[in-house]
């Protein structure tokens, strides 16, 4: 435990028992480096099913209905197209865990003056990267969202492929899951509004905290100053001699 000391420095305990026990904890954020590596398996995965999603997208959607002399419907080539967003949203969601997660809670990776760093990561810290990832997330449920709308749309169209008896497309969607979507989709936003007015109410804390510590320290400074300024006694003054003295003397 710290203690501020007469001039308002901070002592830390420096115990052998306290060091080790401060250093193991500080260690164990190496727990965490195998979740990153395996969240970089995760992303491999995604870039498998972006590959597989493409090609369907290509030769079954488009090459597929030329070569049967069908022109490729234009609502299931926008879906098509709303997943592999979908995916690169995703991607780049684990990108922003795995790189700012590990730079802000395991260990700096010194990318400083390398070409490619990413402008996000040269200010990133747990808050900055708490408001990020609640973007992303509301971008990947406006993607699932839009899906949601064609696919209702074209239920009301009767253009659906797969839809069932009861009204409703192969997958489930209705207008009342729609709604639902829409209610989660505006709790995102709602929560992605609050971390982000959090955040600023700590930015201003923490800019007043600092201004109060500058100000704290300067106030130290002059103190110390006062303190160690010695008052010097004034010069002594010599009278001159009157007049008649020097006249006397010159007659004598």
């Amino acid at each position: 435990m710290a203690k501020r000391s007469a001039s308002g420095e901070l002592i830390y305990n420096t115990r052998p028992s306290a060091r080790a026990l401060g250093g193991f904890i500080f260690a164990s954020r190496w727990l965490q480096a195998p979740i990153y590596l395996g969240l970089i398996v995760a992303q491999l995965v995604y870039v498998v099913v972006f590959v597989f999603d493409l090609i369907g997208l290509v030769g079954d959607d488009v090459i597929g209905k030329i070569a049967s002399g069908h022109h490729p419907e234009e609502a299931t080539i926008m879906l098509g197209v709303l997943g592999l967003i979908d995916v690169a949203m995703i991607a780049n969601l684990l990108i922003m865990v795995i790189v700012g997660g590990y730079e802000t809670f395991v260990s700096k990776i010194n990318l400083d003056e390398h070409p490619d760093q990413p402008e996000w990561l040269s200010h990133v810290n747990a808050n900055v990267l708490k408001v990020k990832l609640a973007m992303a997330i509301i971008g990947i449920s406006s993607i699932h969202l839009l899906k949601t709308f064609i696919e209702v749309t074209n239920m009301k169209n009767g253009t659906a492929p797969g839809i069932n008896e009861g009204g409703t497309h192969g997958q489930g969607v209705t207008e009342e899951g729609a709604f639902w979507q829409v209610i989660i989709h505006m709790a995102f936003i709602f929560s992605a509004l609050a971390l982000a007015w959090i955040d600023k109410m700590q930015v201003t804390a923490d800019l007043k905290g600092r201004l109060a510590e500058a100000e704290a320290a300067r106030m130290r400074a002059e103190t110390t100053v006062i303190a160690e300024t010695r008052v010097l006694p004034a010069p002594a003054v010599v009278a001159p001699l009157p007049a008649s003295h020097d006249a006397g003397r010159d007659s004598a």
